[in-house]
Order: C-alpha cells, then sequence, then structure tokens
C-alpha cells in the first residue's frame, strides 16, 4: 500500500493527535494549539475526500445472490428505500440492515423488546431474536478477511442508548474498519465482488481466512459487536477486499413476502422478507 493510501485510511490517528493537541494546550492560543487545529482540518479533508471517492458510478447491474438468512427478517436502511442506503463510507452505498422478526406468538406480543424512553438505558444481546440466528454464504467464494474477538455488547434502544450510540458512532467511524463492523467476514465471491456480513457475535466464526464456502453454507452467528444499536446483519457488496476503499455494489435476492409472494430485488424498509426454504413455517 503506497503511503499516501495509508494516510488517506489512518485520518482518524490525525484527528485523535490534533485533539488531543487541543485538549493538553493549557497556554492557550499558541503553536501547540495551531497544530492541533490544523492536524483535526487535514484529518477533515481527508475524509471527505475518501467519502467522495468511494461513491460508485452508479450504472452496474444489480448482483444476484442468496439471501444469508432463514426464516422471517425486517428489511432496514436498504437500498430500495434510499440511496446510499447508510453512507458511500466504507462501501456501504448499498448496504442493508437486518433484523430477525419471526411471526407474533399466540397472546399477539412482538418477541423483541421495544424501544424504551428511558429506562432500562440497555439490554443483553440476547434478548433479541436476531442473536446467536445462523448466517449463511450469500454465494461460492472464498473467505478474504475476518474478525471474530470483539465483544457483544448491550443493545441502544433508549433515548440515552441512543444519543451514546452517536457519539460512539463518530469515534468508531474514525478507527480501524473491525470498531465500525464489529465481527465480520469479507467474501470473494468472484468477478470482482466481494461480499461483507457485519455485526456477528463473537467467537461464532465457522471459517477463517483461505477457507472456501459454498452457498447457503453456515458460516457465523449474528451479534452485536461493532457500531450497531441491536443484534442484527449488516450486508453489503463491493469491488474491492477493503471496505475503507471499495466501491459499493448494488446486489438483489430471490425472497418471499408475508403474503407468500416471491419476489427478486431489494426489500424497502420496514417490510418483512422470507427465504424460500422457511416460508410459511415459524422458524
Amino acid at each position: 500500500m503506497c503511503p499516501p493510501v495509508l494516510l488517506w485510511k489512518r485520518h482518524g490517528l490525525l484527528f485523535g493527535a490534533g485533539t488531543l493537541c487541543v485538549v493538553v494546550n493549557v497556554r492557550g492560543i499558541g503553536p501547540l494549539w495551531y497544530v492541533g487545529v490544523a492536524l483535526i482540518a487535514v484529518a477533515i479533508l481527508l475524509r471527505w475526500a475518501l467519502v467522495r471517492t468511494q461513491r460508485p458510478a452508479g450504472d452496474r447491474r444489480p448482483v444476484l445472490v442468496r439471501l444469508p438468512v432463514t426464516g422471517r427478517w425486517t428489511a432496514l436502511n436498504g437500498p430500495a428505500t434510499k440511496i446510499p442506503s447508510h453512507t458511500h463510507s466504507h462501501a456501504q452505498t448499498y448496504a442493508i440492515d437486518l433484523k430477525y422478526d419471526p411471526p407474533r406468538d399466540a397472546a399477539g406480543a412482538p418477541h423483541t423488546p421495544p424501544f424504551n424512553w428511558v429506562w432500562p438505558v440497555g439490554r443483553l444481546p440476547r434478548s433479541y431474536p436476531s442473536f446467536g440466528r445462523p448466517l449463511l454464504a450469500p454465494a461460492d467464494g472464498v473467505v478474504v478477511a475476518a474478525a471474530s474477538r470483539q465483544r457483544d455488547h448491550l443493545s441502544r434502544m433508549s433515548l440515552p442508548g441512543f444519543a451514546f450510540l452517536g457519539l460512539e458512532g463518530f469515534l468508531r467511524d474514525l478507527g480501524w474498519p473491525r470498531h465500525l463492523l464489529g465481527n465480520y467476514l469479507v467474501l470473494d465471491i468472484g468477478d470482482d465482488v466481494y461480499a461483507v456480513l457485519a455485526h456477528l457475535r463473537r467467537d461464532s466464526l465457522l471459517v477463517t481466512v483461505g477457507d472456501r464456502v459454498t452457498a447457503g453454507q453456515h458460516l457465523a452467528e449474528c451479534g452485536n459487536s461493532g457500531n450497531s444499536s441491536e443484534p442484527h446483519l449488516h450486508f453489503q457488496l463491493m469491488d474491492g477486499p477493503d471496505v475503507a476503499t471499495a466501491h459499493g455494489v448494488p446486489f438483489e435476492w430471490e425472497y418471499r413476502d408475508d403474503g407468500g409472494a416471491e419476489r427478486r430485488g431489494v426489500p424497502e424498509d420496514a417490510t418483512h422478507l422470507w427465504s424460500g426454504e422457511r416460508v410459511g413455517c415459524g422458524a
């Protein structure tokens, strides 16, 4: 990797160094203060330039891949509702979040804990039905990157939790990809397309770098690591193995809606989707 690109990707270090210079400065406006402000300004410019270069051309046809989950899930923050669905940063232009959402029980009560205004500030990950759900390979491929040692933290599903999530997300975004993605897998699925599965459960990965996988193979479990408000799967395709420099690639799935209708594409936000083999069951 050439030095300019390395510096580009590590803009967070410059931001942190600049902030430290400003904070520890006790002599008012002077050399240390100017150095800190200059480092922060350079870091912001590098960040802006990096995100700008990660904007895809927008003329690529969607890649058909397998749905990486089984059962009934809810789509959130997806490209069917808006593009970029997340941000162009980290190749997330066409990314989507999936939350396991099984049918309600006999009493009509939802399985997922509700959002809390104040208390409890956070809940244990195992309180959510998504936590521990199996995640599958979206296509045949090779594992080119993996991380599995980050903890599954408490949920952020409250007003205080969301406030903390905002600050936490900003700081995570300045660091390495694993700080944002948590535990993750990157798969080379051919034709210069790479699949990312993120926020995985700690120590749940069943494959390592270099392993060949087949479509539908059990790879890991859904978790709550990284920049995550509650246990869910973050999924995206990109045109390179490095999320810090790659561009997002559009994709589509074959799935069924709650009415059993077969569809091809990406579901809109807050709508449900079923993997074909699980339609009609309560799994």
